[in-house]
């Protein structure tokens, strides 16, 4: 009868959690598509320049239906989006799935190193200082990732290049992942943007993962452990680290989730070749379709993180075993 009850449980939070995910990328589609309607300029002036008659202007306009209505050219947009059809770019005249296969592939790449860069790093540091807490080792984590959550991720990337590219002259200042031959060729590539974005992500992650499991640390069921016997590093390795797993997913999944928003500032002043990268290009040529379609997939990512981490945390539930 528990067991049942139990599973009854998890498949209605499982269901409410992916509902209010559909729920949230759908208001979200809504803001993005008007949002980019407001951008100033007009498209068709745009794209055939100052020099354009108000005839060829108008006729561009017709040809690419901007004279519908806002609300049928979003819910055809939607249709589309659902379908897996992204539209075709204004600026380039080419199918959006095509330009954002390559830039995305590079997006990935990025977002996959700084993952196991930052995420290992974070957890030790933050795991060893809830471990020994008040000791120099935690006063000197704590130090250094307020530090760095104190300094904008553009002022980190602007130090790396004086630092590296400029003084010591060790990596370039500009980052092409397409441009790797050998791991040390990889290195240098990602070195940048890496050590960039995995300084944010990184300190963040340290100070949520090192108060989830002080947290759990102070529960009375640890608290007897230690009583009895066991050692401090069994004590948060064994008794405490287990239940401490949804909270520190909750802290990995938020963390991670900044790569979606800040890597558009990283991968512009390293002009790394990005999904992020060709987002900034599309604004500036008012490519209104593959911007929606860019944002769109930043909001799928950050969602998923959260929706992935709320699941985690779901299933993690000690009164749930």
């Amino acid at each position: 009868m528990r067991q049942s009850f139990i599973s009854l449980y998890l498949l209605v939070q499982v269901s409410k959690r992916l509902a209010i995910a559909l729920l949230t990328l759908v208001i979200v589609s809504f803001a993005v598509f008007f949002a980019t309607e407001l951008l100033p300029g007009d498209v068709a002036q745009i794209l055939l320049g100052q020099a354009a008659t108000p005839e060829a202007v108008a006729g561009l306009r017709e040809a690419m239906g901007l004279n519908e209505p806002a609300f049928h050219r979003f819910l055809f947009w939607l249709i589309g989006l659902t379908h897996g059809d992204l539209g075709i770019s204004y600026a380039n005249n080419m199918p959006i799935a095509e330009l954002i296969h390559g830039r995305l592939t590079n997006s990935l790449k990025l977002a996959g190193v700084t993952t196991l860069v930052s995420v290992p790093v974070s957890l030790f540091l933050g795991i060893g200082a809830a471990m020994w807490r008040n000791s120099p080792f935690d006063r000197m984590v704590s130090v250094l990732t307020i530090s760095v959550i104190s300094v904008p991720e553009f002022m980190v990337a602007t130090l790396s290049v004086l630092i590296f590219a400029v003084w010591l002259d060790w990596l370039p200042a500009l980052s092409f992942g397409a441009d790797v031959g050998s791991f040390s060729d990889m290195l240098r590539a990602y070195a940048m943007p890496v050590i960039t974005l995995s300084c944010v992500v990184s300190a963040q992650m340290i100070r949520m993962t090192r108060a989830a499991v002080i947290e759990t640390i102070n529960t009375p069921y640890v608290e007897m452990a230690l009583l009895k016997g066991a050692s401090r590093t069994r004590m948060v390795l064994v008794h405490a680290l287990p239940n401490a797993l949804g909270p520190i997913a909750n802290a990995v999944a938020l963390s991670l989730s900044y790569l979606v928003g800040g890597v558009i500032i990283v991968e512009t002043i390293f002009n790394y070749p990005g999904v992020a990268k060709l987002m900034v290009d599309a604004v500036s040529t008012r490519d209104l379709p593959l911007i929606q379609s860019c944002a769109m997939l930043f909001c799928v990512s950050y969602l998923s993180l959260i929706t992935l981490a709320d699941l985690i945390a779901i299933l993690s539930n000690p009164r749930l075993r």
